[in-house]
């Protein structure tokens, strides 16, 4: 009897409280519904989109324990758009001669997070990160390496401002 007591008021504990992680994120929901970032930038790269998407789907679903599906049924929902992927001089090498030491690409995402539980804790925000790379270098040689850094960087943006609460 003593036993069973302890296993219902467990239940109704674990029920009736958020759960926490390791990262400090707070996840009171059980599924996610992350959708396919569409790429709006003037410079579109065909294997953007699908490689975003893929480091947030499993950056989040990794660190949350949330089932991923489909539709409007989900707890929270991720939906959002590559807005800016540029190439620009980060550093000047020679400067009587104005020559590039250093070039950067940005990634730019608009983010919209709608939390089906708390509605307050939605957001839509533009997250951007960069990458420098040697002048001496052609973007694509090192373009998979730079989305892929950036990539790691926007995950980890998108998933604390969803979901940890500093």
């Amino acid at each position: 009897m003593k036993n069973i007591c302890l296993v219902i008021l467990a239940c109704i504990l674990w029920t009736g409280c958020k759960v926490y992680s390791f990262t400090g994120a707070s996840i009171a929901g059980k599924t996610m519904n992350i959708q396919n970032l569409q790429n709006t930038s003037i410079n579109v790269v065909p294997t953007l989109s699908p490689t975003l998407t893929q480091k947030i789907r499993s950056r989040i679903l990794s660190q949350t324990g949330l089932a991923p599906i489909q539709g409007t049924d989900a707890d929270y929902d991720i939906s959002g758009a590559i807005t800016g992927y540029n190439v620009s001089i980060s550093g000047l090498g020679d400067a009587q001669q104005a020559q590039a030491s250093q070039n950067r690409l940005t990634i730019t995402v608009q983010i919209e997070f709608k939390n089906k539980l708390d509605p307050k804790a939605n957001f839509k925000q533009s997250f951007s990160r960069f990458a420098d790379f040697s002048a001496n270098q052609q973007l694509q040689s090192v373009e998979n390496k730079l989305i892929e850094d950036i990539g790691n960087q926007l995950a980890d943006d998108i998933f604390n401002k969803a979901f940890v609460n500093w």
